[in-house]
């Protein structure tokens, strides 16, 4: 027998939105040196852009696949949609070349309850670039014709077994303030590999490098969602014990349930065959 701990907690609803860049225009000629500003407003589409809260602006370059850009520089790293539609940064002129159409923006926002969607600006150039890009950089821009960016993305990540992450669990990671934070359940590997040409699920995420100390983080622990398995599948659970936390919209239930049983799978029974 064993015990499991869940914590049920008030829904959220997901918050989505879309970002329109209205500059860099799309096919324009920036210089090397020079302030790079975005500016975006809100596309009509999902959610009103009042709604989102945080974002992240890179400077970005390469093809329209997420396999076949970088994120070269941040433009804003911690942005604060209250403090207005515009950034603006200055990066290096040896970060990659001067091909034509090759660099556009990404900005990753994050809304109240933390639902999360990446949206991508028309692409420009920049003249008077002295570096040079990777090879894979490089065939990505070369396969590009026009000037429109990668498509947007939702990257809110649904449960395992399906239904969809809930609650605390739908917030992202990096939204959460609480002491007690809250991660997805990863999904399950299938049976058999059916992908020929696997691609990532999600875009690649920014990875800031820290320069000086960071403060004592506040967080005591984190709880991993739960595994939701089919019910052919499931095993049968008793609730053994509730508890109501004072001062707080949590039930603290304690779940008793079988061991789970001797696997019989084709090593299972060639070891039975030495049993005796």
């Amino acid at each position: 027998m064993f015990a499991k701990i869940v914590l049920l907690a008030t829904l959220l609803p997901a918050v989505f939105a879309d970002i329109q860049f209205t500059n860099p225009a799309a096919g324009t000629t920036l210089a090397a040196g020079k302030p790079i500003t975005a500016r975006w407003k809100d596309s009509g589409d999902g959610t009103a852009l009042t709604d989102l809260k945080t974002y992240t602006l890179f400077l970005c370059a390469g093809g329209n696949d997420a396999d076949s850009f970088i994120e070269l520089a941040p433009i804003n790293a911690n942005g604060q949609f209250s403090t207005g539609n515009e950034a603006s940064a200055t990066v290096a002129a040896t970060l990659g070349g001067s091909d034509k159409n090759a660099y556009f923006l990404k900005i990753q926002s994050v809304g109240a309850e933390g639902a999360q969607v990446i949206n991508y600006s028309d692409r420009f150039t920049i003249s008077g670039m002295t570096g040079t890009f990777p090879p894979g950089v490089k065939a990505g821009i070369a396969k590009v014709s026009g000037t429109d960016g990668p498509p947007s993305t939702n990257q809110e990540a649904p449960e395992a077994g399906g239904g969809g992450a809930k609650g605390e669990y739908a917030v992202a990671y990096t939204a959460q303030t609480g002491l007690i934070k809250y991660a997805p359940m990863m999904t399950p590997p299938g049976t058999k590999i059916t992908a020929k040409s696997p691609k990532p699920r999600y875009p690649t995420s920014s990875v800031p490098i820290a320069k000086t100390f960071l403060p004592t983080p506040k967080q005591t622990t984190t709880m991993t969602a739960s595994l939701t398995n089919t019910p052919a599948k499931s095993r049968q659970f008793q609730v053994s014990t509730a508890y109501t936390l004072p001062g707080h919209n949590i039930l603290l239930i304690i779940i008793q349930a079988p061991a789970a049983s001797m696997p019989q799978d084709d090593m299972q029974k060639f070891l039975h065959r030495w049993r005796d």
